[in-house]
C-alpha cells in the first residue's frame, strides 16, 4: 500500500489500522494531536506512546494533569487491545482503574505509557499500561476492561 492509497478501513485487523495510522497513512486520533502524543509503537497485543510534558499540561498545583496521565494511560491499554480485533470487531472501555505514584512535571522528561494485553476473550479483554518518566520510573500504572462486539 503506498501513501497514495486510502486503506479500506472495514476490512482491516485492529492491528492493521492502527499499523495504518502509525505509518501516516490514516491519521491518528484527534487526542493524540491535541495533547501532543508521539511515537505510537504497535505490536500485536501492546501499544506504547510518549508525551514531552509540557506547562499547558499542568492542572492548578502545578503538576501534569492526572487526565493527561489518564489519557496515555487509557490509550496505551485500550489500544493494546484493538491490536487484537479481527476485522469487522469493535469495542469499547468499559473502565479504568489509575494509580498516580509520583508527579510529573517538564522535569520529568518525555513520558511513556507502554501498554499491554493480560487477558482476551470472546466478549471481554483485560489491559494494563504503565507510565514511565525519562529515567524509567514508574509515574503510573493502569488497569482497563473493553468490551468487544461485533
Amino acid at each position: 500500500m503506498t501513501q497514495t492509497q486510502i486503506p479500506d478501513l472495514a476490512t482491516m485487523t485492529g492491528l492493521e489500522l492502527l499499523s495504518a495510522m502509525r505509518d501516516g497513512l490514516i491519521p491518528p486520533a484527534p487526542i493524540a494531536e491535541t495533547l501532543g502524543i508521539v511515537n505510537f509503537v504497535v505490536e500485536p497485543g501492546s501499544v506504547s506512546v510518549e508525551l514531552d510534558p509540557e506547562h499547558r499540561h499542568y492542572n492548578p498545583l502545578g503538576t501534569v494533569h492526572g487526565g493527561v496521565l489518564s489519557t496515555m494511560l487509557d490509550t496505551a491499554a485500550a489500544c493494546s487491545v484493538h491490536t487484537t480485533l479481527a476485522a469487522g470487531e469493535g469495542y469499547t472501555s468499559l473502565d479504568l482503574s489509575v494509580k498516580f505514584l509520583r508527579p510529573a512535571t517538564v522535569d520529568s522528561g518525555r513520558l511513556r505509557a507502554v501498554g499491554r494485553v493480560i487477558q482476551r476473550g470472546r466478549r471481554t479483554a483485560l489491559a494494563e499500561a504503565q507510565l514511565f518518566d525519562a529515567r524509567d520510573k514508574l509515574v503510573a500504572h493502569a488497569t482497563s476492561s473493553c468490551m468487544i462486539f461485533a
